[in-house]
């Protein structure tokens, strides 16, 4: 009789916990994890910046450099009773402007004793304040204001770039001096977004004073956020690169003959 011919087949998947198509029975199971986690981590993250955070657009550049005109930035929601030197803050005083927010710096608090200028730079409390925030070259003020008690309850504000920012200099003689009221404050500015400027960063003049401000939790969300992605992207691109090579170590040799 003629030799007798065989083919040699490729050894079928046996129970070694390799699932078909898409590697290790742990392994999917971890990349799903991965990917519950991720999308936990990134919904998260948004929803919690939906809560705390609200987008505005500035109109003017009274907060040049620090703003310019046209930015968009992002600011936590606050109660006024937060409010604290120092602060970029978004508010609404009729007294300022009818039905519209107005963003300006926070200099002086209830109790403070405002005035400027003292060799060129604003004193609180008779300290000389150093704002490096102002544009190069530019004065704390360019027309001397006269001291002002800032009434409890109430806020003292002025703008970054002092020539053409209408602040509570521009409204010393109205009844309140100047000053708006605490809780007329909505949200305090935690970083300029569009374009991407990042976090403000903390005016260290008034440290002095008194405690400055924390910053928002913006850092940490977008650290939940950037997470979040990395896990999805990772955990969802397992199962084809298990499957692929899988194919590639289990395909056939070519067929012999004896």
């Amino acid at each position: 009789m003629g030799g007798e011919s065989t083919t040699r087949t490729a050894p079928r998947s046996g129970g070694t916990g390799t699932a078909q198509g898409g590697g290790s029975r742990i392994g999917q199971r971890l990349s799903g994890l991965a990917v519950a986690l991720g999308l936990v981590l990134f919904l998260g993250g948004f929803g919690w910046a939906a809560l705390i955070y609200r987008p505005y657009t500035v109109p003017t550049s009274s907060m040049t450099p620090t703003i310019d005109a046209g930015d968009r930035v992002l600011a936590q929601r606050v109660d006024g009773a937060e409010v604290r030197r120092g602060d970029v803050v978004v508010f609404e005083d009729k007294a300022w402007v009818s039905n519209a927010k107005v963003v300006k710096r926070v200099v002086a608090v209830g109790g403070d004793k405002v005035a400027c200028c003292t060799d060129g730079k604003l004193t609180v409390n008779g300290k000389e304040i150093d704002e490096p925030y102002l544009p190069k070259g530019s004065l704390a003020e360019i027309t001397d204001f006269p001291s002002v008690t800032v009434p409890e309850g109430r806020l003292f504000l002025l703008g970054d770039e002092r020539q053409g920012s209408l602040d509570s200099t521009a409204h010393l003689t109205d009844a309140a001096r100047g000053t708006v009221a605490r809780d007329a404050v909505s949200a305090r500015v935690d970083a300029v977004v569009w374009p991407w400027n990042g976090m403000l960063q903390r005016p260290t003049g008034f440290e002095s004073l008194g405690a400055l401000s924390s910053p928002g939790p913006l850092r940490t969300i977008e650290l939940m956020i950037a997470a979040g992605t990395v896990l999805v992207l990772v955990g969802g691109a397992y199962g084809p690169i298990a499957a692929r090579l899988g194919r590639a170590r289990t395909r056939p040799g070519p067929a012999g003959a004896r």
